[in-house]
């Protein structure tokens, strides 16, 4: 029987895209809301990505005692110093809508030209095993912040957000070919890296 992968997230694009990068390996992935704590929310407080992470994934770990993964994802523009970073969620106010924050970033941005509107998104990725232990993985995507919204796909700020190498948008890209470059799918496939090497020790000690 497979060990379970509980995600702390009940974001069924975020889940499915997991599922597809797990999948050769020898985990059963379920949400959250799967296992019945679809009210289990924590409050992101921390002052880094990978301080929200840990959070979110120790404080469901408590609960079900399995391993957990959670993510936290930021934006970085470079001529706003790094903003909106850990703030990116609630970047026009602890209530804003992806509308409220996109229509705020482009005013701050609107004396730059395109080549002073580099950005990049960065999501660090968490992950408590049974016994309590603890691995993180990042991964980085870098673009532009575009003019004005584009794209009718995705979340967030991607329909600002052009990828570096490409004219598109993340929400003028179908999700399949999003989730080939995304920051989370980096994130994702280092944490598959990591998470291999965890099973082949545990494997080493079993057979020692």
């Amino acid at each position: 029987m497979n060990r379970r992968i509980i995600l702390s997230t009940g974001n069924v694009h975020k889940v499915n895209e997991i599922k597809g990068i797990l999948k050769d390996m020898p985990f059963e992935v379920v949400s959250k809301d799967d296992l019945g704590y679809s009210d289990f929310d924590v409050v992101e407080d921390g002052s880094t990505l990978q301080e929200n992470a840990l959070k979110k994934a120790e404080e469901l770990h408590k609960l079900t005692k399995g391993i957990v993964i959670a993510d936290d994802t930021g934006l970085y523009v470079d001529a706003l110093n790094g903003e909106p970073g850990v703030y990116s969620a609630r970047y026009a106010g602890e209530n804003a809508t992806y509308a409220d924050n996109n229509k705020l970033l482009l005013s701050k941005l609107k004396d730059y030209p395109k080549e002073k509107r580099t950005a990049h998104f960065k999501t660090v990725i968490a992950v408590v095993l049974e016994d309590g232990s603890k691995l993180t993985a990042e991964g980085i995507c870098k673009g532009c912040i575009a003019f004005k919204e584009r794209g009718g796909r995705g979340f967030g700020y991607d329909p600002l957000f052009v990828v570096e190498g490409t004219d598109k948008t993340f929400s003028e890209m179908a999700e399949e070919e999003k989730n080939k470059i995304s920051h989370r799918a980096n994130a994702l496939i280092n944490l598959k890296d990591k998470l291999e090497a965890v099973i082949e020790n545990l494997g080493d000690k079993r057979q020692s």
